[in-house]
């Protein structure tokens, strides 16, 4: 008999999966949903279904729309709600170790 479902784990940052399971929530699509529909386009596609360029330069307040700058505001004041923060020195430690 052929296996049905089989088990995914992943480890990510709490606040990531919340902010992603939210939208989803709003879109009705149940996570695992969601990872199936994903599994199903890197196999269709043959690769990662959506680009991973390195953006020549950094998001800048001109260079956005109001839309997406308005997205940027309200999820800083929603972390902001929630003390997800670090101070600044923990921070320049985090993009350090990301270099």
């Amino acid at each position: 008999m052929a296996v049905k479902t089989a088990n995914v784990t992943a480890r990510i940052q709490p606040n990531i999966k919340e902010q992603a399971e939210a939208i989803l929530d709003r879109l009705g699509i149940p996570v695992s949903v969601f990872i199936d529909m994903t599994y199903r386009q890197v196999i269709m596609r043959d690769g990662v279904p959506f680009s991973l360029d390195i953006p020549d330069k950094l998001a800048t307040r001109d260079s956005i729309t109001k839309a997406e700058f308005d997205i940027m505001m309200q999820t800083g004041l929603s972390q902001a709600k929630r003390n997800d923060s670090v101070s600044v020195d923990e921070a320049f430690e985090q993009l350090k170790a990301e270099m």
